[in-house]
């Protein structure tokens, strides 16, 4: 894959529309030898995130649709801190409202989530490159799956992850959203 353009699209999938859209990233498999590097450059495109009013252009992330939903994802972090590593977490804004800060996390596998979380976190699971159709098979055991996305440049990986997915739409080298 071609690490800024991940970079690029995973912060757009995951991140843009306080990741609220129904086809927003919510689980980055990275490929454990370019895991490192990836994830270094993901925390810096983080942290030049503003999270804020959307009514200013200098916004990037704005706040969760409600109190319900930011509850939510007070409870998913408070669960996450026994589950999971924080990588990165955003600043927030001092003004009032239903702002959540943007997270990445990273989990030992996709079975640590319980439910599908609705909001700017994006966690990152890490995979042995000939481990790909096991990996797979555990995304489909999830029972969720209306979007997904690869980044490669190889055509037969493509494919591959084409044919193994049990998904609703496969986006290949752009964001899912």
């Amino acid at each position: 894959a071609l690490p800024e353009q991940v970079i690029d699209d995973v912060v757009a999938s995951g991140f843009q529309s306080a990741g609220q859209r129904c086809s927003a990233l919510r689980v980055l498999f990275l490929q454990e030898e370019i895991a490192d590097s990836v994830s270094d450059m993901l925390i810096g495109a983080l942290k030049e995130l503003t999270v804020g009013d959307p009514a200013y252009l200098a916004t990037d992330i704005g706040p969760v649709i409600d109190q319900k939903a930011l509850n939510n994802l007070q409870a998913h972090a408070e669960y996450m801190q026994h589950n999971a590593t924080l990588l990165y977490e955003c600043d927030l804004p001092t003004n009032k409202g239903t702002f959540f800060a943007p997270k990445l996390y990273e989990i030992a596998d996709i079975s640590v989530l319980k439910q599908e979380v609705f909001g700017p976190c994006v966690h990152i699971v890490r995979f042995k490159g000939d481990e790909l159709e096991q990996t797979i098979s555990q995304i489909n055991g999830t029972g969720v799956g209306l979007t997904r996305g690869i980044h490669t440049r190889i055509d037969s990986r493509a494919i591959e992850v084409v044919k193994l997915s049990n998904a609703g739409n496969l986006y290949v080298n752009r964001n899912m959203i």
